[in-house]
């Protein structure tokens, strides 16, 4: 790592690494009450006698509206208070929604509840973002954010393992205590060594002027709006993916209580993306890095649809296509985030909410499409990462007005040593 990335963490008064894994369990909230789930599904299901197949991933679906819904108020508003008091709020929220969905007496309130939680984790994800602006800009950024995902992907590789290791000691309620624990300790690192990086002099006041200058700057800036738009389509293949794993694995591939181990392998690809991306970024850039990885990405499900998406695919064929594309999804993701926010230091809070925001609603509208068109076969899944791959690099072309790789950000300190 970079010289000054170490000095930029001394300065908010945490060690890098501290300030690393601080940051991942921020951003893994959402992350963890997804993923911890997915196992538990069945079990949801059945004890609420849902009617459809495709119901339970309405689990999935309410928490990421809530989810959506609550990022627009969270980026603002820290822009306006501070990052740690919105934080704080947001960790309680989230810890309330955890009890009322372990205590649900209805599907109704069980999703009423999941959806609470999703508002409460849109703060330690959009905070951590600004956090990360507050102290980090351009490839820097880049960097910091890939250390942090390859922290943060620990939580997809091992949380369905956790999920399932509870269900064998108690039932499904008992994965939110799980989740209430977790934010308990979100709440108490953050509050003790986390000092607020958004100086008092710097907050922006919360007035309807101010918060329109903010968005305006935010809409009008074209590489804000067109890497946040492409974000949302390829991280719309990725909740595609998410919701409807436990059935392609379960149902399809009959894997059982193995699972979470699938699961967690191709997970860890993106985990060894992120490593690759950190090591590359700093000396060929940005776009370079995540424009070719979004090509390859199309390539590889390009390959399917020359063999026209066949209905059956052997099992270890179908995970390393999943590997490839997510090994791409772990370059592509921390540089598309860092480009949308490089120009926006002022107003960090408002672009992460704006960012956030749009992402997450359009993954969840794009996720909860191909996820209800599951047949029992992955061809469904197949077609919607080809189809929002596709959408992602045409709205990436037109950001850059047809020119790919242009490596136009500064190099970032120490990149090439």
């Amino acid at each position: 790592m970079a010289d000054n990335s170490s000095s930029s963490s001394r300065t908010i008064g945490l060690g890098f690494v501290e300030f690393v894994a601080l940051t991942a369990l921020l951003m893994a909230m959402t992350a963890l009450s997804i993923d911890i789930m997915l196992v538990a599904l069945p079990e949801i299901a059945h004890e609420y006698r849902l009617a459809g197949a495709n119901d339970q991933q309405f689990i999935i679906t309410a928490y990421m509206l809530g989810f959506a819904v609550g990022q627009p108020f969270h980026g603002p508003l820290s822009d306006r208070f501070g990052r740690k008091p919105v934080l704080a709020v947001g960790l309680v929220i989230f810890a309330i929604g955890s009890l009322g969905a372990a205590l649900a007496p209805s599907f109704g309130l069980l999703l009423a509840a999941r959806a609470l939680q999703g508002f409460g984790a849109a703060a330690p994800r959009i905070v951590a973002i600004a956090i990360v602006r507050d102290c980090f800009v351009g490839r820097e950024m880049a960097r910091v954010m890939s250390f942090v995902m390859m922290v943060f992907i620990i939580v997809p590789i091992i949380a369905p393992m956790v999920g399932e290791s509870i269900l064998w000691v108690g039932t499904w309620p008992w994965v939110f205590g799980v989740l209430f624990l977790a934010s308990a300790v979100a709440l108490v690192w953050s509050g003790l060594r986390l000092p607020e990086t958004r100086p008092a002099g710097d907050r922006m006041p919360l007035t309807a002027a101010a918060l329109g200058n903010a968005f305006h700057r935010v809409v009008t800036t074209r590489v804000t709006v067109g890497y946040t738009v492409a974000a949302g389509f390829m991280f719309g293949g990725l909740l595609s993916y998410v919701g409807s794993a436990q059935q392609i694995f379960v149902d399809v591939y009959k894997l059982g209580d193995l699972f979470p181990l699938a699961f967690g392998a191709i997970a860890a690809a993106m985990a060894l993306a992120s490593l690759t991306n950190a090591r590359l970024v700093g000396r060929l850039g940005m776009r370079r890095v995540s424009h070719v990885a979004l090509i390859i990405n199309l390539l590889s499900w390009g390959v399917l649809a020359v063999l026209g998406f066949p209905q059956e695919l052997p099992l270890f064929v179908f995970c390393g296509f999943l590997a490839v594309s997510f090994f791409c999804f772990g370059l592509i993701g921390p540089n598309f985030n860092a480009l949308s926010m490089e120009p926006l230091g002022h107003v960090a809070g408002m672009g992460s909410s704006f960012i956030g925001f749009y992402t997450t609603a359009a993954a969840a509208l794009c996720g909860w499409m191909v996820g209800q068109s599951f047949d029992g076969t992955v061809r469904p899944l197949c077609i919607g990462f080809l189809s929002l791959g596709a959408l992602a690099l045409l709205t990436v072309l037109v950001t850059e007005r047809g020119r790919l790789f242009q490596s136009r950000e500064p190099a970032a300190p120490g990149a090439g040593k």
